[in-house]
C-alpha cells in the first residue's frame, strides 16, 4: 500500500474552513483509507491506500465537499517528494520556519515571476509544483503579492520535514 500525505488548503487558517483534526481523521478512515494520522491543526493527514493518487485525491476532496459544502482543496505528495522539497531548499540559511513551501497541484506558468510583488525583501523560488518564499521579517505582516500561490497551499520547512519523517515511519510500519 502507498502511503500519502494530503496537505489542505485553507483549514483552520484565519478563522475559515474549521475542520477539527479528528473529524478529518475520521472521515479519511470513513471512506477507506488505512493507517491515518493527522498533524497539527493546518489539515495535514497522512495514510495508506491501494489506489492511485488521481483517484484518492478525487475521493478525499469528493469527502471533504460533503462534510464542508466545498472542498477546500487537497494537495497530494509522496514521502519522497516531501523529502525533497525539504532538502532541496533553495534558501540554506533561511529559519526554517520563515521559508514555507508553497504546494501546487500543477507546475505554475512560465511567468509566474513576472507578477510577484515583494516589499519586504521576501525571496523566491520555483521548482517544478513548488515555490519557495523565505520571509526575513516572517510572513504574518508580508505585503507579498504573488498570484501563483493562491492555487496552492503553504507549510513551514520544519512541518514539511516533519510530514516527510511521519511518511517515512509508516512506510516502515
Amino acid at each position: 500500500m502507498a502511503v500519502f500525505v494530503a496537505l489542505l488548503r485553507a483549514v483552520n487558517v484565519g478563522g475559515t474552513g474549521a475542520l477539527p483534526m479528528a473529524e478529518l481523521k475520521a472521515l479519511c478512515e470513513e471512506i477507506g483509507l488505512s493507517d491515518v494520522k493527522t498533524y497539527i491543526q493546518s489539515g495535514n493527514v497522512l495514510f495508506r491506500s491501494d489506489e492511485g493518487e488521481a483517484k484518492v485525491q478525487a475521493r478525499l476532496e469528493e469527502a471533504l465537499a460533503r462534510k464542508m459544502g466545498s472542498s477546500p482543496g487537497v494537495i497530494l505528495r509522496s514521502r519522497q517528494e516531501l523529502e525533497h522539497a525539504a532538502d532541496n531548499s533553495p534558501f540554506p540559511l533561511a529559519k526554517p520556519n520563515y521559508l514555507l513551501v508553497s504546494f501546487l497541484p500543477d507546475e505554475p506558468p512560465k511567468d509566474a515571476l513576472d507578477k510577484l510583488v515583494a516589499p519586504g525583501g521576501e525571496e523566491v523560488h520555483i521548482a517544478g509544483r513548488e515555490i519557495y518564499v523565505h520571509y526575513p521579517d516572517g510572513s504574518g505582516r508580508s505585503k507579498l503579492k504573488l498570484p501563483a500561490l493562491k492555487a496552492g497551499t503553504s507549510r513551514n520547512l520544519n512541518t514539511v520535514r516533519k510530514l516527510a519523517e511521519m511518511a517515512r515511519e509508516l512506510e516502515a510500519k
